[in-house]
């Protein structure tokens, strides 16, 4: 499975919370206090990153290989 990480610049607070449930440390805080993601081919595609965010700033879609 692959997938794409959209992230919603002007929602984020930056607060790191989908940084700390990453399993996989697909994602970073950049210098600007900004979610980034840092490691996309980790992704596990899991959710946890677009679960745990307080403001809606981060999506993941599940694609699925043929």
């Amino acid at each position: 499975m692959n997938s794409e990480i959209t992230i919603k610049l002007p929602r984020c607070k930056g607060c790191g919370i989908c940084v700390a449930f990453c399993p996989k440390q697909v994602l970073a805080v950049d210098e600007l206090g900004k979610v980034m993601v840092v490691n996309a081919d980790a992704c596990i595609a899991c959710g946890q990153c677009e679960l745990r965010c307080p403001d809606y700033a981060i999506f993941v879609d599940k694609k699925v290989k043929a």
